[in-house]
């Protein structure tokens, strides 16, 4: 058994839809969030802007020795995995890219799929690579939905403005024929009752944070790094204090937690 915690980043908010699956799948485990509140969105930076700031996050989480690492972030894993796999060999990383192309590719009835991220995550090709390299027939369809971020982090999840804003981005998918929907950014899913209200109840949206949380289960009974009997306790930084990660947090986890706000670049 490792009683270690697990370690979580994203650009914001987003990434709290990770820790629920985690705290469903994983209960026992201890986790870390680090949430980059100060310098979202990821979405509309460099790939080189966005390794820098998940380099600096992951020397973070490693000082508050983790475990494992998961990159609660589409934008981070899609440009920035290989590179932090690299440079940090001494811990396990997970990105959520590849729990996503598994789920759309068993969810998908038509193989007429719909991809939806940030511009950095679309413009990668990385959900588009790895559903092709499985199964080469399938038709993959992409949209850019930069304001589902902000929206999100402000907590206009669910009223005119996000159903207007998700049925502008929404249609050209619907009207491709798409049976699937992969949810490419863990923002999304905060949106996903507005989202489900314009693609209607024949479109599966594929939310890859269960299935990323259940990968990093296998991971640590294969290797003997279960917390089988622990506290289940949840720790929170974020680089700039923001009342929507508090109210987010809170709503998101049904619990009030505080986070603390840490001096990300200086690491």
């Amino acid at each position: 058994m490792d009683n270690r915690p697990i370690g979580l980043f994203d650009s914001g908010v987003g990434g709290l839809t990770v820790v629920k699956q985690v705290m469903k799948v994983l209960p026992n485990e201890k986790t870390i969030y680090f949430g980059d509140t100060a310098r979202v969105p990821y979405g509309s930076k460099t790939k080189e802007t966005v390794t820098k700031f998940s380099e600096q996050i992951i020397r973070f989480l490693l000082t508050k020795d983790v475990k494992a690492i998961i990159i609660a972030c589409n934008t981070a894993s899609s440009n920035s995995y290989d590179s932090l796999v690299r440079t940090f060999p001494d811990i396990p990383i997970f990105e959520v890219i590849t729990a996503g192309v598994e789920s759309c590719i068993d969810a998908t009835k038509n193989k007429r799929v719909g991809i939806i991220g940030t511009q950095a995550t679309v413009r990668s090709g990385a959900y588009e690579l790895g559903i092709k390299q499985r199964m080469p027939d399938i038709r993959v369809f992409t949209n850019p939905c930069p304001l589902f971020v902000p929206l999100a982090e402000e907590g206009w999840t669910d009223n005119e403005v996000a159903y207007l804003t998700a049925k502008s981005y929404l249609d050209p998918l619907l009207e491709n024929g798409v049976d699937t929907i992969v949810l490419g950014c863990t923002h999304y899913p905060l949106l996903k009752r507005c989202i489900s209200k314009v693609v209607g109840t024949d479109v599966t949206l594929v939310d890859p944070a269960k299935a990323t949380a259940m990968k990093m289960r296998r991971f640590l009974e294969t290797n003997d790094m279960l917390n089988s009997d622990g506290d289940g306790s949840r720790t929170f930084y974020v680089s700039d204090h923001t009342q929507s990660f508090d109210t987010l947090c809170e709503r998101l986890l049904k619990q009030h937690y505080i986070a603390e706000k840490t001096d990300i670049e200086k690491y």
